[in-house]
């Protein structure tokens, strides 16, 4: 029975938690996945991860979501981390100016280990608090433009734009690799009636450019 309730999803995509340490990704992960949110919760210690499963476009996506500690000392575990990530969320707390400032590092980290394909969004967390904001929206969303991501602000405490967060990367990452793996699938001449069910890895090479980026992903398609 495990065995079959592990295949009931078209597609596994592996999302990725970056930032500081106290920015409330723990938080996010657990609102995101169980609904929960913790006032207490304590820094994360190594790698984390859970899971949740959603409709994107009528297909089943299985959403792999890990959170790593935000300490340097656990930095050794890096490159074993973003191994096939397809997806990044990127934390700071608007509540402290350091945690914005550290996001270019944290961007820099990314595109050293990670694919340089990988759909980035930046978010502002703990929105809740904007009686102690000490970073503008607006310098958010200005670092997000000049970068080339996508951003909200956020509140794991209210639930605040978490869902649509996950929801958006999930999102954009389904509809570039639908549309190349048809493509691929099409200049290959095999039909793509005859992939689902088939429980293999495809390696998609996306090497056209979309919206100024290009793309290198590997699809995973598991039987219904």
């Amino acid at each position: 029975m495990a065995s079959r309730v592990d295949h009931e999803y078209d597609y596994l995509f592996k999302i990725v938690l970056i930032g500081d340490s106290g920015v409330g990704k723990s938080n996010i992960l657990s609102r995101f996945t169980r609904n929960e949110f913790c006032l207490e919760s304590k820094s994360t210690i190594g790698v984390e991860f859970a899971t949740r499963t959603l409709q994107v476009d009528g297909k089943t996506i299985k959403a792999q979501i890990w959170d790593t500690a935000g300490q340097e000392r656990y930095r050794a575990i890096t490159s074993a981390y973003y191994r096939g990530a397809v997806g990044a969320l990127l934390v700071y707390d608007i509540t402290k100016s350091q945690t914005f400032d550290n996001v270019q590092r944290w961007l820099r980290e990314l595109r050293d280990h990670a694919d340089s394909n990988i759909v980035i969004m930046m978010a502002g967390n703990k929105s809740d608090l904007n009686h102690l904001r000490a970073v503008a929206e607006q310098d958010g969303q200005s670092l997000a433009e000049k970068e080339g991501l996508s951003f909200l602000e956020t509140s794991a405490l209210e639930a605040y734009n978490v869902e649509k967060a996950f929801q958006t990367v999930l999102t954009q990452i389904y509809h570039v690799i639908s549309k190349k793996a048809l493509a691929a699938q099409e200049a290959n001449g095999s039909g793509a009636s005859a992939l689902p069910g088939q429980g293999t890895t495809i390696n998609v090479d996306l090497t056209q450019p979309l919206n100024s980026q290009t793309w290198a992903f590997s699809v995973y398609l598991v039987p219904p």
